[in-house]
């Protein structure tokens, strides 16, 4: 097996992390100090370190858990502000965050010690769908989502099509519904600045088909063996022969992908989120 698939198997970092750390001079085999990234090794006959620490496989586990504001999605942070791990200290593995959430956005995150399906979720190609909420100031014009719909610059590269659907309207604020296969460093917030929507709150409710519907704020809860084999299905397993088709400007969302009451639930959790 490659020292890297090892790496990811033992919790230790995501494929593509492991790659750094063993490129890096940190990874012995057997007492010898192994850089070569196509190195492979036996975890049931060899002795694999990092940094010193003998390491061991992990039974795989993958969690969602619904972040709260004012939260950072990393395993540390050097300014000292609370981090997602703090929230996941009851899982007996060690699990790392598979691609980012906003320090201001709440929601759906999951944490794995499966470091092949952190990379196949978080690899551009796959095109991994996210459902968020969003609440804006006042009415929104069709013309303006037609815009998200359609995609438009950042000023560093177009945006994709996203599917946008408004649940609720009145005179002062804007419930939508935004779909996005884009993992962009603040990108709804950024498409909102660059409309001229005032963007009050995020929160995503859903990745990768796995939402937290009943999810308290805070709390997690481990992915069924059904998610966890679909996931495998349509994202990981090297046989799978298309990929997740592209998303269309205008096109109907599925009804499993939107929030059942999206405007009632994001009451509920207000005071916490």
């Amino acid at each position: 097996m490659r020292l890297q698939r090892i790496l990811a198997a033992a919790g230790v970092a995501s494929r593509r992390k492991a790659e750094e750390i063993i490129a890096s001079g940190r990874v012995r085999v057997n007492g010898r100090i192994v850089v070569e990234l196509g190195s492979q090794a036996d975890p049931e006959v060899d002795r694999v370190e990092v940094d010193g620490r003998t390491i061991s496989a992990e039974h795989p586990i993958t969690v969602i858990m619904n972040k709260p504001r004012g939260v950072v999605t990393t395993v540390s942070d050097p300014e000292g502000r609370p981090t997602v791990m703090e929230y996941v200290r009851g899982v007996k593995a060690r699990l790392f965050p598979v691609g980012r959430l906003d320090y201001a956005t709440s929601g759906a995150l999951l944490l794995t010690n499966d470091g092949e399906l952190a990379q196949a979720l978080t690899h551009p190609k796959n095109g991994v769908d996210k459902t968020y909420l969003v609440k804006v100031r006042g009415k929104v014009r069709e013309e303006t989502l037609e815009k998200w719909r359609e995609g438009f610059d950042l000023g560093d590269g177009a945006t994709g099509p996203s599917r946008v659907f408004r649940v609720e309207e009145n005179e002062s604020f804007t419930w939508l519904v935004v779909e996005i296969r884009e993992g962009r460093n603040r990108q709804l917030r950024r498409m909102a600045e660059q409309t001229g929507l005032d963007l009050t709150k995020l929160k995503r409710v859903s990745f990768a088909g796995v939402g937290i519907e009943g999810l308290p704020v805070g709390e997690y809860r481990e992915l069924t063996d059904q998610e966890l084999a679909r996931l495998r299905k349509d994202y990981v397993l090297p046989a799978r022969k298309t990929k997740p088709r592209a998303v269309r400007a205008g096109e109907p969302s599925p009804a499993s992908a939107l929030p059942c009451k999206p405007v009632r639930r994001a009451s509920r959790t207000r005071r916490n989120t």
